[in-house]
């Protein structure tokens, strides 16, 4: 079995990026000439996906003209959050809502999607279908992460995803998720943690370990480190 369809998020307002932000989308911010947008489109047409979907709010207009200009191979369709911001939770609930697909590989495209991933993300949908899973989050060791301040959360025995006192791993913003997980949301304000911690009290949640150094861009003092790598 195979994902088919991809889902970006690219709705929230970046404001911890501040001034840079109020005047550009934080999915078209550049690094190396190339939009972090960009990176993440290529990652995902590189794993054979030709199916995306991107929700948009904030800046919106931009981000269309970016995707119809840039021509890309894939089919992609952006589909709006409305008036209101939907966050996490309410924005993918409002993407798979406008496709007939089960299962879905969903990025936030603030990580610096490098082609090192590709076999990674293949490895993490190999387990997800061999074991009929209905999600996994991958994540890295805080030792990979060029912010040494971005806190972790989790903790990963045996791929499940647990909550203790070691917190020795960070989400980097790439996961898996199969729709009937949020079956009975409506789409509306909430973020995907909150559907985490439910499946985290079941012991249900599940994570995939990379060994790709992280780079995010948290805050503008990373995003100008990242300029000067």
């Amino acid at each position: 079995m195979k994902i088919n369809t991809a889902l970006i998020l690219c709705a929230g307002f970046g404001k911890r990026l501040n001034p840079i932000t109020l005047n550009t989308p934080k999915p078209l911010l550049e690094l190396n000439n190339i939009t972090v947008l960009e990176k993440c489109i290529n990652l995902i047409e590189s794993l054979g996906i030709r199916k995306i979907i991107i929700n948009t709010f904030y800046l919106r207009e931009q981000i269309s003209l970016f995707i119809k200009n840039k021509k890309f191979k894939s089919n992609i369709k952006i589909i709006d959050d409305g008036e209101n911001i939907l966050n996490t939770g309410g924005g993918i609930l409002n993407m798979i809502s406008n496709s007939d697909e089960n299962d879905f590989l969903i990025f936030n495209p603030d990580t610096l999607w490098q082609p090192e991933y590709f076999n990674e993300i293949i490895k993490m949908e190999e387990l997800y279908f061999s074991k009929n899973l209905e999600n996994i989050l991958m994540l890295v060791n805080k030792k990979l992460s060029f912010d040494k301040d971005l806190k972790a959360d989790f903790d990963l025995e045996n791929y499940i995803i647990l909550k203790n006192d070691k917190k020795n791993f960070i989400y980097i913003g790439c996961q898996i998720l199969n729709k009937k997980l949020l079956a009975n949301q409506k789409v509306e304000n909430f973020s995907i943690t909150a559907i985490w911690n439910n499946l985290i009290d079941k012991k249900k949640l599940f994570g995939f370990k990379s060994h790709n150094p992280f780079y995010h861009l948290t805050n503008l003092e990373i995003f100008k480190k990242l300029k000067d790598l």
